[in-house]
């Protein structure tokens, strides 16, 4: 089976490792810059370095239908540069998920391929998608929609370790963002975490950093840049988070239910010598044997 996912950053990279661990191919598309923050876990990580690890899984970048193919059967998670899904209809996948999460739908559409899958809120099952996956933190967080929506983004992110708005860091400036920190580094509240056209981003708490966008970045005044984690575990970094294993969980239910992958096949027809006699016997005779072949 072979799933085609819009976007390669942390929530879809936890997504491509569930579907790939249970023998799917995955295909990863983003931009030919992406703007990921956690890096470390994030397939989007090949587009720049060529290739990259997360946990177990390997990504390669790969420039065309046939790079990709070759990649997929070598056990690898493909990652292209297609943020338009232009190679789609080549690909032909069996499942197309919008793993985006940019709050809105982007142009995923029910057609692009048997079962389409939308990711955190901006999609309505049976409308764009045939059924979209819950990314709020919380008691619904990988539940599975088959109607309706998720819930509408809040602006406000998932507490981890007590902190919410306080864990993130946000471009101070319209800009190229430069970093002055690198991901795994323990940082102190007001240390410079990185800087837009002269002005610092600093960390508002003690902790971790977890994420940073990569040097270069075309960034907007108040834009996710970084992400300092509170609990101060190092290994973190290095491991998908808890809430990409639980959508990925969810990605996973639906495929298999609206793919019927695992739907036993219908018993085939008995062809046993024994069995076509004794039918003709019994046609001959006027019996009725439908069904015989259950008990063959």
């Amino acid at each position: 089976m072979l799933v085609y996912v819009r976007g390669a950053g942390d929530i879809a990279t936890g997504i491509a490792l569930r579907l790939h661990r249970c023998g799917m191919q995955v295909v990863m598309a983003d931009l030919a810059v992406p703007t990921s923050i956690r890096r470390t876990v994030c397939m989007s990580e090949a587009i720049r370095l060529g290739q990259t690890m997360v946990e177990d899984v390997r990504g390669v970048l790969c420039s065309d239908v046939a790079s990709v193919r070759a990649a997929v059967a070598a056990g690898d998670v493909a990652v292209v540069v297609d943020p338009g899904a232009a190679l789609v209809p080549e690909l032909a996948p069996d499942v197309l998920v919008d793993a985006i999460l940019a709050k809105r739908n982007l142009g995923t559409t029910r057609g692009m391929a048997p079962v389409v899958v939308g990711v955190g809120p901006g999609f309505t099952a049976q409308v764009d998608v045939d059924a979209a996956v819950e990314t709020m933190r919380g008691h619904y967080l990988g539940r599975v929609y088959y109607q309706g929506s998720p819930i509408p983004n809040t602006a406000i992110p998932g507490l981890i370790g007590g902190y919410a708005g306080e864990r993130v860091l946000r471009a101070p400036a319209d800009g190229v963002f430069e970093p002055r920190v690198k991901i795994g580094d323990q940082v102190r509240a007001g240390a410079v975490c990185g800087e837009v056209a002269g002005q610092p981003m600093v960390a508002t708490i003690d902790g971790v950093v977890r994420g940073l966008l990569q040097g270069g970045v075309e960034v907007r005044r108040g834009m996710k840049s970084g992400d300092v984690d509170p609990r101060c575990r190092p290994e973190y970094i290095r491991t998908v988070s808890d809430k990409a294993s639980a959508v990925g969980g969810g990605v996973l239910e639906a495929i298999l239910r609206l793919s019927g992958a695992l739907r036993s096949p219908a018993p085939a027809a008995a062809s046993s010598p024994a069995i076509q006699a004794a039918a003709l016997a019994a046609a001959s005779a006027g019996l009725d044997l439908t069904g015989i072949e259950e008990f063959a």
